[in-house]
């Protein structure tokens, strides 16, 4: 007798924890048992449908046909699923509609026929039906829009087509203008070549030899009494030492315009930057002007990869830019430092600045500031140092007030471990 209380407390608590709706109704259609899962489904406690016929859980329209289906399946009972090809619906206690899967199945006891009813709120899974559903419209929809955008693309491409095709018969016929152009333009650089190689080794001979004759001269007048050949000389070597830069500032922007400057980065040891350094400074304070100054600060820990040919052609400009604009007891200050995995070069004078609105136009070819016309130069020398400051990846930024003086500074990124 235990055995048999235990099966059916085991029963019981199956049908109340269910997670699925169970109404048990008897011949008649009378509600005589409901389980928990169904109260949450349909609002009513047990106690409120017990005794009623199962369609209080109905819509009130299906009432009359419902009735018919029932009865019709009590007199052949069976385990069947509900509503297979049709949508099935029930009623909550506040009146609204919910969809449901219901399958049925029956028992007999003390010859009573009793059919158990499980049902599945599938509201979810109708709201994702209907979404595919809408979905599906949509995509139909978006199909035949881009079937009908498909077909006007098709014109337009073919209206292109013609178009393209009147517009190849146009190039055809300036075809041989445009041969002519381009002969032309490979003729010009040529010549630019040709001008380039010319003067490399035809120009920079000649004045060196003026150059060097110059200073022999000014040697063997030392004893010159009025200073007369002296005068002369200083104006020849100024003179050849501009042109000279000149054809420099030109030679170099030939070079960089068509790839002929390459890079060789290399490892230099913090005692070869110092004296490379040293050695420019040295070089520069012989082309200054009598009573100008040169300072360098080198604060530097660790071996600078860079080009070092480039960095002093770099320097060189830059340097030169400050002897030429600073005044003549002016102070020339260049500081090599480290600030963030990039090597520093600076280079700061106290000369006659340039204006804010100028500024922006410093690294174009061949720009002058208005306050620097009356002094010799090419409006070369920044633009060739962007160029050069590119090779190394580099970037250059310049600050300036008029009448105050100019620092340029030059940052190059470090790859050392």
């Amino acid at each position: 007798m235990q055995t048999t209380f235990d099966n059916m407390d085991q029963f019981q608590a199956l049908f109340d924890f269910a997670t699925i709706g169970i109404i048990v109704t008897n011949k008649e259609g009378s509600i005589v048992n409901f389980n928990r899962y169904a109260e949450v489904q349909f609002g009513y406690a047990a106690s409120e449908v017990i005794g009623k016929t199962v369609e209080a859980l109905l819509p009130a329209e299906i009432h009359n046909r419902h009735i018919a289906y029932r009865d019709i399946y009590y007199q052949k009972p069976e385990p069947r699923k509900m509503g297979e090809g049709r949508d099935l619906f029930a009623q909550h206690k506040n009146g609204e509609t919910f969809p449901v899967e219901v399958s049925l199945s029956q028992y007999t006891l003390s010859k009573q026929t009793y059919v158990i009813a499980f049902v599945i709120d599938i509201s979810v899974r109708k709201g994702q039906a209907d979404k595919l559903l809408q979905q599906k419209a949509e995509l139909e929809k978006n199909t035949s829009e881009i079937t009908l955008m498909n077909t006007e693309l098709e014109q337009k491409v073919q209206d292109r087509t013609k178009m393209l095709r009147e517009a190849l018969k146009e190039l055809e016929k300036s075809k041989e203008e445009l041969n002519e152009a381009l002969q032309n333009e490979r003729e010009l650089g040529e010549l630019k070549s040709a001008f380039v190689t010319m003067a490399s080794h035809e120009f920079r001979t000649p004045l060196s030899t003026i150059l060097s004759s110059s200073y022999l001269l000014e040697k063997y007048n030392e004893e010159d009494s009025d200073g007369r050949v002296q005068k002369h000389l200083i104006r020849i070597k100024s003179a050849v030492g501009g042109m000279k830069n000149i054809l420099e500032d030109f030679l170099s922007l030939g070079k960089l315009e068509e790839g002929l400057v390459k890079t060789h980065c290399v490892h230099n040891s913090v005692a070869d930057i110092k004296e490379m350094l040293q050695q420019l400074a040295t070089e520069m304070k012989a082309l200054a002007k009598p009573r100008q100054r040169f300072e360098l600060k080198v604060a530097i820990t660790r071996v600078v990869e860079a080009d070092p040919n480039l960095l002093k052609n770099i320097l060189y400009n830059l340097l030169s830019n400050a002897i030429k604009f600073s005044l003549d007891d002016g102070l020339i200050t260049l500081t090599a430092y480290e600030t963030n995995g990039q090597f520093v070069l600076e280079v700061n004078d106290n000369g006659i600045g340039i204006s804010p609105e100028e500024q922006e136009h410093l690294f174009e070819r061949f720009f002058r500031a208005k306050n620097a016309v009356n002094i010799q130069g090419t409006g070369l020398g920044l633009h060739i140092v962007l160029k050069y400051v590119q090779l190394l990846n580099g970037t250059i930024t310049l600050n300036s007030r008029l009448n105050e003086g100019t620092t340029c500074t030059i940052f190059i990124p470090q790859n050392l471990a």
